[in-house]
């Protein structure tokens, strides 16, 4: 079977589900991250285990890491002290990041809430015309599992057709009580949040 190439448009959608759902995951934190830059510097040496990872991750040389540790560069420019904060909260606290994910994609759901381009394909004599629209829908478990997986790389979805088709079934389709030819595109996100507990 041709896998389908994806146009860059939906690799964009997909780019932004990944942001909100990483920004709802630091929103969890029972800790705040480390505040200074010896301390942040110090947890990713001891997440990534060397200066040299720490040094790919944050795109520095080795030795402004090392500089970093002793004290000897207290001041990174504003860019890397970004990379630093951004490298150290997508490693803090994965246990409760994954704890809030595993109630969201058993008991819990996720929230979306979006503006994005909606597009429809549907019998003769109906409108089909894509447009903007600004929804807040709330979706079971199996379609946050179905997200956190997709977004993971466990699934061969990709995140945007697991909130295309969630929406689909759980907004316009009512769940199956209207609407039932009815096939939904999502594109053209202009914004979007992912809630969950």
């Amino acid at each position: 079977m041709a896998r389908r190439i994806r146009p860059a448009t939906e690799d964009a959608d997909d780019a932004l589900i990944g942001e909100a759902i990483e920004r709802t995951g630091q929103g969890g934190f029972t800790r705040e991250p480390p505040k200074t830059l010896l301390g942040r510097i110090n947890f990713l040496v001891r997440t990534l285990k060397s200066t040299k990872a720490v040094a790919a991750a944050i795109g520095v040389s080795q030795r402004s890491v090392e500089r970093y540790r002793t004290g000897e560069r207290k001041h990174p420019p504003q860019a890397i002290t970004d990379r630093i904060d951004a490298a150290v909260r997508e490693r803090w606290q994965p246990g409760v990041r994954a704890r809030r994910q595993k109630r969201a994609a058993t008991t819990g759901g996720i929230t979306v809430e979006t503006r994005a381009r909606f597009g429809y394909s549907a019998p003769i004599g109906t409108t089909d015309d894509g447009r903007v629209r600004r929804l807040t829908v709330h979706l079971p478990p199996d379609y946050a599992r179905r997200l956190f997986d997709a977004q993971a790389g466990r699934s061969g979805e990709a995140p945007n057709e697991v909130l295309a088709q969630g929406l689909q079934e759980h907004y316009f389709k009512d769940g199956g009580r209207r609407a039932d030819r009815l096939e939904v595109e999502f594109t053209d996100i202009d914004y979007i949040e992912v809630e969950y507990d």
